[in-house]
């Protein structure tokens, strides 16, 4: 890695699977810059934090000028920003409606927008996150599966439309993964077994796992692939589920 290619956005670094991608790419030798909606309390000498609110466009692209002005070109960011909601369309608030759009669809078009501005003459990488919920029908997920759809479809349309830039655009898809976010489902026993049941697996994902997908899409080694989704979710949108005892 030359050391144009040597700094990496994280946007919602503080969560489960973005701490864990800050702490992957710093242990791989990374200038890494947190994007966080409130300043929190990590400290690491290489490590620069900016608040963002990355459901605003003018806040993701002062993102990128600070991280530009304190540590030169960007090559690659990931959004590690999103929220869940599970419930029917019938009872889902319009104001749910629209916060489950802004966090997770919103979010990923104002990244690629700013992103894809600044790498058009250098290159880079950028990295979202679907859900598998938007690859295979899961019951009571209505308006997350279509923000996480249209996570897949922006990722795939803008890979093809900056490719000639040299700009590499791709997805994970994670089925339910321990974290702050998932929080609810997983310290209530029966949710969690339920959720176990349903990856073929046997179990959730855990953020590392998570992480390390999204970090193999970012480095440079990766130069040949775009406009990729990839599924973290135990075979949860692939494979059959066998009965458990």
């Amino acid at each position: 890695m030359n050391n144009s290619q040597n700094t990496s956005i994280v946007i919602g670094a503080n969560g489960g699977i973005g701490n864990a991608l800050t702490n992957i790419l710093l242990e791989s030798g990374q200038q890494v810059i947190r994007g966080v909606r409130q300043k929190d309390e990590y400290s690491h000498p290489s490590v620069k934090t900016v608040e963002v609110d990355a459901t605003s466009w003018d806040s993701v692209d002062n993102l990128f000028e600070e991280a530009e002005s304190s540590a030169g070109p960007v090559y690659g960011v990931a959004l590690c920003v999103g929220s869940i909601l599970i419930k029917p369309a019938h009872i889902t608030r319009e104001e749910e409606f629209d916060r489950t759009m802004a966090l997770n669809l919103k979010s990923a078009f104002a990244v690629v927008r700013s992103a894809s501005k600044r790498m058009m003459k250098t290159g880079g990488s950028i990295v979202l996150v679907s859900s598998c919920a938007a690859l295979k029908g899961i019951p009571n997920h209505e308006a997350i599966a279509a923000a996480k759809a249209g996570v897949i479809g922006l990722a795939q349309s803008a890979a093809a439309t900056y490719a000639h830039n040299g700009i590499r655009i791709n997805c994970v898809a994670p089925g339910l993964t321990r974290s702050k976010m998932s929080s609810a489902i997983v310290n209530n026993e029966a949710a969690l077994k339920a959720s176990c049941k349903m990856h073929p697996l046997g179990r959730i994902g855990e953020p590392n796992e998570v992480a390390r997908a999204i970090a193999w899409f970012l480095s440079p080694d990766q130069g040949w692939v775009t406009g990729q989704v990839l599924g973290i979710d135990g075979g949860l949108s692939s494979l059959a589920s066998m009965p458990r005892g």
